[in-house]
């Protein structure tokens, strides 16, 4: 495999090392904030329209998911970067 590639080792390690917090917002949403190692923070929401069908764990995790394909992109966009000034 070629070294120009982001690999799940290493996205799971900037997610291994990350802060994590969890909130409820006005009982039926999930506002899931993440602080990267190097500081920089992603915040992500999810909401269901029903309070009667709130589950914050389901909210954490599909917050979750999408801050994952965030560090993807932006893990993608460094190394498209280091790769474009060599």
């Amino acid at each position: 495999m070629s070294n120009n590639t982001v690999t799940p080792a290493q996205i799971n390690a900037i997610l291994d090392d990350s802060v994590v917090e969890v909130q409820t917002v006005l009982g039926k949403c999930t506002v899931v904030t993440c602080q990267l190692p190097n500081g920089f923070i992603i915040v992500e929401s999810s909401a269901c329209v029903d309070p009667a069908n709130y589950d914050e764990k389901l909210g954490a995790e599909i917050c979750l998911k999408r801050i994952e394909n965030k560090v993807w992109e932006l893990e993608g966009y460094k190394l498209q970067s280091e790769l474009a000034i060599k």
